[in-house]
């Protein structure tokens, strides 16, 4: 039985990071939506998009192997002025 793939979708600043190299880690908030998806759970790959890309839009997708997220306190311009709990999740090379 495989694994399922979990899917992000980005908008194209951290999509573009991402598939440079420059980004390493993907946040998302460690709130009741996240955690329900992640903790304690195993996938065997993501699929991270560029919006949401039609079927056949491969340019617009990267997939990377499933290495795991960290929690984490972060401050991020995304998240607002305050410090944020999040899942940190691996898509680096």
């Amino acid at each position: 039985m495989s694994l399922p793939t979990l899917v992000l979708p980005l908008k194209a600043e951290y999509f573009h990071a991402i598939r440079s190299g420059e980004k390493v880690e993907e946040y998302r908030l460690a709130n009741e939506y996240w955690t329900k998806r992640l903790a304690g759970r195993h996938y065997g790959r993501i699929v991270l998009t560029l919006g949401y890309p039609k079927a056949d839009d491969w340019e617009r997708r990267i997939l990377k192997p499933w290495r795991g997220y960290i929690e984490r306190t972060i401050l991020h311009p995304h998240f607002g002025p305050e410090p944020v709990r999040v899942f940190a999740i691996n898509v680096g090379q």
